[in-house]
């Protein structure tokens, strides 16, 4: 099955700008975010389909690399396909040999010199089911990446600077001399001296070690939004982990698990609750008190309730998200039965039984005594 065209996986033309590219991505990666879609196979595939259009195209090599050649760029398969086998480790390799020799710089190894984007960091957050019904403001402590303050990141000791890698110029980058059996050509691979940041630290800063990150806790403030529902995911723009050599910080994305209700049972906005009525209440109507999420309300039942009869209280559920209208409550009747009545009580529903035609039993019930009890343990 061919590949999707990168530009149109991210809704983008082709003379887009990075800040367009990176504003569909994001648009794009949300919409279709695993947590937001749990066990969707198609969502998860397209969510891949999106990070990997991003990868291509927010590089400035690898892009013009696929405007030119398109998938074929970076298959493999596409190096052995006419015969290219053999000294070459691949179509990166045969690429990069044929624009090395003749001047036109490029391979397919990105330089680690660049600001990068930190990595984005997830987080569990268990919250009641009132506090999904109403919102709910919760602090959270997220440990994490952050750039060293000491050094501002650079991981030099304070009043030092990393210094121009001496083995690749700065580039992160070198070329190496490559003979196949069509000559002579040339490579670029990662510059192993600097670990393709292009610079060498001669002192390293003792906080962070050199490593320019230090590990921390924040904590953060999250507005939860009334109405949000299990497994959802909220996103925090800025709060992951910090990037590299001044790029962007990655996002938090929290994903919200809720504790169920007693009394109440959820779907999507709505409500429900099994509530028992009392058999006179059903057969003569009248009012009963239902609980809410705010607190009970008085409901008149109507003549001649059948047990698992179910009403509905509008705008008693759950509001909507970014919305101002609410759920609703669904009651499912129980009629309850008394389990013992006197005998004046027993009389008077016998007198029912026989207006009404039905044929009950004359019998009164033998009420045990203790001592009876006790002999028949």
């Amino acid at each position: 099955m061919a590949k999707a065209d990168y530009y149109e996986v991210l809704g983008v033309n082709r003379d887009a700008g990075d800040t367009e590219i990176k504003s569909a991505f994001r648009k794009a990666a949300k919409q279709y975010h695993p947590d937001l879609h749990p066990g969707d196979k198609e969502a998860e595939q397209k969510f891949k389909d999106i990070n990997e259009a991003y990868e291509v195209l927010s590089d400035e090599k690898k892009r013009a690399q696929y405007d030119q050649f398109g998938h074929a760029a970076f298959d493999p398969s596409a190096a052995t396909a006419g015969g290219y086998g053999g000294g070459f480790g691949g179509f990166e390799d045969i690429f990069s040999a044929f624009t090395g020799g003749f001047g036109f710089g490029g391979g397919f190894n990105q330089s680690r010199s660049g600001p990068m984007q930190g990595r984005d960091l997830r987080y569990n957050l268990t919250i009641s089911f009132e506090e999904a019904a109403f919102g709910v403001k919760k602090e959270i402590l997220v440990p994490r990446e952050e750039n060293c303050a000491t050094c501002g990141g650079t991981g030099a000791k304070p009043g030092t600077s990393p210094v121009q890698c001496a083995a690749c110029g700065g580039s992160g980058q070198v070329r190496v001399q490559q003979n196949t059996v069509f000559g002579s050509f040339s490579t670029v691979r990662t510059c192993e001296a600097c670990n393709g940041t292009g610079k060498i630290i001669q002192e390293a800063c003792q906080d962070c070690k050199g490593r320019g990150r230090v590990n921390k806790s924040k904590r953060i403030a999250v507005s939860v939004p009334a109405g949000i529902d299990n497994g959802q995911t909220l996103n925090m723009r800025g709060e992951g982990e910090a990037g590299l050599r001044g790029g962007p910080a990655g996002d938090l994305y929290i994903t919200i698990t809720v504790k169920p209700h007693k009394l109440f049972t959820r779907k999507g906005t709505d409500l429900y609750i099994d509530m028992d009525v009392p058999m006179t209440v059903a057969v003569l109507g009248g009012e009963i008190q239902v609980p809410t999420l705010k607190g009970n309300v008085k409901y008149t039942v109507p003549e001649g309730t059948q047990p698992g009869t179910t009403f509905r209280l509008k705008e008693q559920g759950v509001p909507r998200l970014n919305s101002n209208t609410r759920g609703d409550l669904f009651v499912r009747t129980n009629v309850s039965i008394p389990r013992r009545l006197s005998d004046e009580q027993r009389e008077m529903v016998k007198r029912l039984a026989d207006s009404l035609g039905d044929k009950v039993s004359d019998s009164k019930p033998v009420r045990k005594g203790i001592f009876n009890k006790f002999k028949e343990g």
